[in-house]
């Protein structure tokens, strides 16, 4: 039996002619990641090794990137530690205010990750490089202390699901409707700890930003990664970010999956999921009418530039509702230097908008954007749980970029068709 493109990638970081799901295994992996929250924990167990440095200096990266700009003197302390230790074992990629981005979307960004690497964060989130044809995938601060350490980490091998995608996209709808659809098609445990394997015609008609939203949200349905084939936008895409050599892995065509889902991408409707799960899903002009305090656009999900084109052109010349606090967080300062070029802030501002350094503050109800009780949001955030942006009373829906801005200026969640 042939491997998914996932186990292709394992097997060759195990250094084994091929692996098998269920099967365990040991990789070297080509990058270690880690932030303000996860390393500081990640750095008391390294400690209690005694070494002296890094396994690699140019394959940790550390992003202090979720309570800053420091929201207390805790995070200022948080940040202090993290900061001593990446200078003292001289860890090459540690980027800080003036040069920081929100960590998933800074390291694609940099170069740091090619199509082929083995890759682990202490995030969750860290799914989003499949978009590069890489694996990559979320562990704990345990896990990423070994590896900075050894260079290693284990893995049980997953079985996958492919999803075969057809067609393009109708005008408005985007990468974020495509894996809200998909995850409330299949659940939150829809993919419990199993590689999510896009492929298809239809994988040619998503731009990369679309595919690193919908690798993001792999974690949504609780799968172990997402990852999409290596084409020539994912190649052009490396050439242009990175001097380092992709390694080309493809699917075998008798690889085993345990579910083919086929996908229509002309008939994905723009999508929002409602409190408390993202799989709570529904098409945004089949929903009743909801009123809206406070619209987010940004975060590893949707900050980069297009999610910032596609929100200004849709605020372009208009107004936010009185009263809709409309926050936006590019991903990284190169996108935010883009966006304020091309005139996006402009009219974001103008229209009423309020625009943050990158940070991921309100994503987690961190700061940069807390909600209160009784308060609802649109957010273009991976996440709704209860309190996930505030209080445990308040509210948030999962939206594209465009829906966000149109909700924005409606006052109420709706389609960009309608203002």
């Amino acid at each position: 039996m042939g491997m998914t493109m996932t186990q292709k990638i394992l097997a060759n970081g195990s250094g084994q002619k091929s692996v098998t799901a269920g099967q365990f295994i040991n990789c070297s992996l080509d990058l270690v990641l880690g932030n303000d929250i996860t390393t500081p924990v990640a750095i008391k167990e390294f400690e209690k090794m005694n070494l002296s440095g890094v396994f690699d200096k140019s394959k940790v990266a550390i992003v202090p990137d979720h309570f800053t700009p420091n929201r207390d003197i805790d995070s200022a302390q948080q940040c202090k530690l993290i900061r001593d230790f990446a200078h003292g074992k001289e860890v090459e990629n540690y980027f800080e205010i003036g040069e920081v981005g929100i960590e998933h979307a800074l390291l694609p960004e940099k170069g740091l990750v090619v199509a082929g690497d083995v890759v682990i964060g202490a995030d969750s989130h860290t799914c989003t490089y499949g978009a590069l044809g890489a694996f990559s995938t979320g562990i704990g601060s345990t896990d990423m202390a070994a590896g900075m350490a050894t260079g290693k980490c284990w893995f049980k091998v997953p079985s996958a699901i492919q999803f075969n995608l057809t067609g393009k996209f109708s005008k408005y709808v985007s990468g974020k409707d495509l894996i809200l659809h998909i995850i409330g098609m299949i659940g939150v445990d829809g993919a419990l700890y199993k590689s999510m394997e896009f492929s298809g015609e239809g994988v040619a008609n998503l731009t990369m930003d679309d595919r690193f939203t919908i690798a993001n949200m792999a974690i949504e349905a609780g799968a172990k990664n997402g990852i999409f084939p290596v084409d020539d936008k994912t190649l052009e895409y490396i050439k242009d970010h990175s001097e380092r050599e992709p390694k080309v892995f493809a699917a075998d065509d008798d690889a085993e999956y345990d579910q083919v889902i086929n996908i229509n991408l002309a008939e994905v409707p723009l999508t929002v999921a409602k409190p408390h799960l993202p799989e709570n899903t529904e098409a945004v002009d089949k929903m009743e009418k909801v009123m809206v305090d406070q619209v987010v656009i940004g975060s590893c999900t949707n900050g980069r530039i297009s999610d910032l084109k596609a929100a200004a052109d849709i605020l372009r010349g208009k107004k936010v509702k009185k009263g809709v606090r409309t926050i936006i967080f590019p991903g990284t300062q190169k996108i935010y230097l883009e966006a304020m070029e091309k005139g996006y802030f402009k009219d974001m501002i103008e229209a009423g908008c309020v625009v943050s350094a990158p940070t991921c503050g309100p994503c987690l109800g961190g700061h940069m954007g807390v909600l209160a009780a009784g308060e609802v949001a649109v957010s273009t955030t991976n996440r709704n749980f209860v309190g996930r942006m505030g209080h445990v009373d308040s509210k948030v829906y999962l939206a594209s970029p465009a829906v966000a801005a149109a909700s924005a200026i409606a006052g109420y969640i709706t389609t960009p068709d309608k203002v």
